[in-house]
């Protein structure tokens, strides 16, 4: 059996008691290390916490071994129980779509423990998520690239600000190996890097000015979420030109384009807006 458990948004001890279950009784567990973080992030103690509370030595699987190793994971499953465990939900990422289906495909029997995660979490600013319009990832521009998904990037957030939704822009690079290391033959990774709410804004803005007839400004109100789920969350409501000014702190931020909206939503996020 290949188990694929979510472990929530905070620390260890938000996963199920079905998951937790689950892992104790598995043979091997591989903790996906690169499509998000708990909130200690990679750290040793952290962790170290994980392989206490669980009671199972845990291998951390980067973004290599899940995308080109993953049959070495799979293999193990045809005879014991394997946990693969991620933080949120399962398939809050497509990586673990794929894993499923190749596990199938060899005949393995696949056991899915749900949890919460940032498509749902983000709630908590009072916007309806049956409101919400479609996730969009920021990639990290340079000075020399701007990437043609730019374009897309636009094209959901007009679709969705007019459909009078919400679009959620979210970046993270864990494990990414460099371009001239790639143009080279050969893998050298950069150090890992995470999208910050004025990152995100800055770049938006940049592609948004872009047009004859921007569809967002400065004044364009926005909700910025910092940690969501842990002890310490933040979370802002204000123009982009006001969270664009403010330090977030520590990773995974995410930031939501507010469209048209109810009074009751306006009520509940009357409680984050920045005062500034």
């Amino acid at each position: 059996m290949l188990y694929i458990i979510g472990l929530g948004l905070g620390d260890e001890r938000d996963i199920t008691l079905k998951g937790l279950e689950a892992v104790r009784k598995c043979h091997k567990v591989y903790m996906e290390a690169y499509t998000s973080l708990l909130s200690f992030g990679l750290s040793t103690d952290g962790l170290s916490n994980l392989e206490k509370l669980y009671g199972k030595t845990i291998t951390l699987a980067d973004r290599e071994m899940v995308e080109e190793k993953a049959d070495d994971i799979l293999s193990d499953s045809h005879d014991a129980d394997v946990a693969f465990i991620v933080v949120g939900d399962p398939f809050g990422a497509t990586t673990h779509t794929d894993l499923v289906v190749r596990a199938k495909k060899m005949g393995i029997e696949v056991k899915i423990v749900h949890n919460a995660s940032v498509m749902n979490a983000i709630g908590i600013c009072g916007l309806q998520l049956y409101r919400y319009g479609e996730t969009v990832s920021i990639p990290f521009f340079t000075e020399s690239w701007r990437p043609d998904n730019s374009r897309h990037i636009l094209a959901c957030i007009i679709s969705c600000y007019i459909k009078s939704k919400v679009v959620t822009v979210s970046y993270i690079r864990v494990k990414e190996p460099s371009l001239e290391s790639l143009c080279r033959g050969r893998k050298l990774y950069e150090p890992p890097r995470y999208m910050t709410i004025n990152t995100a804004i800055e770049q938006l803005l940049e592609i948004g000015q872009a047009r004859e007839d921007p569809v967002y400004t400065e004044d364009t109100e926005c909700v910025g979420f910092a940690r969501l789920g842990s002890e310490d969350q933040m979370i802002v409501a204000g123009a982009m030109r006001q969270l664009r000014m403010i330090d977030f702190g520590a990773p995974l931020h995410c930031l939501v384009i507010i469209g048209k909206t109810h009074p009751l939503e306006e009520e509940m996020l009357d409680f984050y807006r920045c005062r500034a």
